[in-house]
């Protein structure tokens, strides 16, 4: 019976890493970063993702909260969305996205900027964790009903590992596709423009559409 709820969450976590709102923001942290970024921000982004809904499962099973207030995890999950999607047209608006292409050894590589300074830093990378757990709230009464189709099974980690896992194997999978806008499309400013214009109307189309529903 363990092995056929671990295969349960495992597959759920292959269907909510489906979800619109997360591929947006995958899309979203990953346009113009290198192979090594995008799969930190993927792997990241997954367990951010994991470990939240694990924290949130796990205090749900002591406290008894209506549904009415687990939909709130729902409307974070979509300002999120929201907040990312008008935080790139706003980038975009102000001319403060930027492309560099420059050589190490022997090798053309672009990076993308914001501001007016050219910087490597980590930010993008620990955001990822930090979004991923924020949007992991709204995927909490999913994963009860999921725990309930498997008897009431406690949640330990391996169901979170499990879960993980699969939301894992679709984020470093979309992020290869990802990674393949990169390295074709990201050549030029214009493009620049025109792609990250495109995620912020998603984004907000996205989180809108959360909201609505």
């Amino acid at each position: 019976m363990q092995n056929i709820g671990l295969f349960l969450v495992f597959w759920y976590g292959v269907l909510h890493a489906f979800g619109p709102d997360h591929l947006t923001a995958i899309t979203d942290f990953s346009i113009g970063k290198n192979k090594t970024k995008t799969l930190l921000i993927t792997v990241l982004f997954a367990l951010g993702h994991g470990s939240m809904l694990f924290i949130f499962a796990k205090i749900l099973e002591i406290y008894q909260i209506s549904d009415a207030l687990l939909g709130y995890g729902d409307m974070i999950s979509s300002t999120v969305i929201l907040g990312m999607g008008c935080y790139l047209l706003f980038m975009v608006a102000t001319d403060k996205i930027h492309i560099k292409k420059h050589h190490h050894a022997g090798q053309g590589h672009l990076h993308l900027h914001f501001g007016r300074e050219h910087a490597h830093d980590k930010t993008d990378t620990t955001s990822s964790f930090t979004i991923g757990a924020l949007m992991g709230i709204g995927g909490v009464r999913g994963m009860l009903i999921t725990l309930g189709a498997i008897q009431g099974q406690q949640v330990d980690f391996s169901l979170v590992l499990a879960f993980t896992l699969g939301v894992m194997v679709v984020f470093v999978g979309f992020g290869g596709i990802i990674l393949y806008i990169n390295q074709t499309l990201l050549n030029n400013e214009r493009n620049v423009r025109r792609i990250f214009a495109t995620a912020g109307v998603v984004s907000i189309l996205v989180g809108a559409n959360m909201f609505l529903g």
